[in-house]
């Protein structure tokens, strides 16, 4: 049985007579081929990923399972329609936090039409993509049983300014997460520190892409994901970094990509920052070392 996702928070959403991604209860995500070049090219980007044994185990983990294509209904009613397979992320996950970010202050590719190119600037100019290396694209905050989440319109998150960025950031992370109230940042040290957290697989990935030059990552996001009731019940916060998004990944040439690793930069220090915060925070209230799960990165991508 196939249906639409709960959890989805950006992209084109199926229903209604349009096409958009599925799953089932097996735990698979099947995305719609798009009809044009984009389709085809990120299915050669999945296949090549999967069988390039230059790619480390542990940065594996960080891309969604890839099980091949497959012939299914669309959601729009059209027919049987290829579809890429993949890891469903949200599976087992039942009121997840999520925030979808595009990184890169650059979200087309140099090969790309000058129409296109023209209508991806305009865009990366009017949202925060060209002022701070990255942008929010979607996302929905649980909040409690009663209120559920909080879902902003995706027209108010394509206005955000840097400062709402970073409300947004530490708003993921508080215990008061409703709009109006000044975030507390409860969770920071939980969702965001630790070995598992947030902040160290996004510095996994950015020693990685330091050194990788097999792709160029257009237009891809990095998803992040929490479990706000699980860390309440002192329990796994299920703090977790996913990239998707990968219709627009172009061979890197032996040249490092530095539009997706300047973005991944400008990320780390926001989380560095509100982590810091935090922790001052905490030690102020309870005499504890204000650098107490506090990690420091030099983003500096001039290498």
């Amino acid at each position: 049985m196939l249906r639409v996702p709960n959890h989805q928070v950006a992209g084109h959403r199926a229903g209604d007579g349009k096409l958009g991604p599925l799953v089932d209860d097996s735990g698979l995500f099947y995305k719609p081929l798009q009809s044009d070049d984009r389709g085809s090219k990120e299915v050669f980007f999945y296949t090549s990923f999967s069988s390039n044994t230059n790619i480390p185990n542990h940065i594996r983990r960080f891309f969604p399972t890839f099980h091949g294509t497959q012939l299914i209904e669309a959601s729009d009613g059209s027919g049987k329609q290829p579809h890429l397979v993949l890891q469903d992320i949200f599976s087992g996950h039942l009121n997840p936090s999520i925030v979808d970010i595009k990184i890169g202050s650059r979200t087309w590719n140099p090969q790309a039409s000058e129409d296109y190119i023209q209508k991806c600037f305009m865009k990366d100019t009017e949202r925060s993509s060209l002022a701070l290396g990255f942008r929010i694209d979607g996302l929905q905050i649980y909040e409690s049983e009663g209120s559920g989440f909080w879902k902003p319109d995706r027209k108010l998150i394509h206005k955000y300014t840097a400062e709402d960025v970073r409300l947004v950031l530490r708003r993921f992370v508080s215990s008061n997460s409703s709009a109006g109230v000044d975030p507390d940042c409860t969770f920071a040290s939980i969702v965001y520190g630790g070995s598992g957290g947030i902040l160290a697989q996004l510095l996994e990935l950015k020693e990685w892409f330091e050194h990788q030059t097999i792709f160029h990552f257009y237009s891809c996001s990095v998803l992040m994901v929490c479990e706000k009731e699980s860390v309440m019940k002192k329990m796994s916060s299920g703090a977790e970094v996913k990239l998707v998004d990968f219709a627009h990944v172009v061979e890197g040439k032996g040249i490092i990509d530095h539009n997706f690793l300047g973005g991944l930069c400008s990320l780390i220090k926001f989380i560095s920052e509100i982590l810091t915060c935090s922790d001052v925070h905490t030690a102020k209230a309870s005499l504890q070392d204000p650098r107490k799960n506090y990690i420091y990165t030099n983003c500096d991508t001039d290498k």
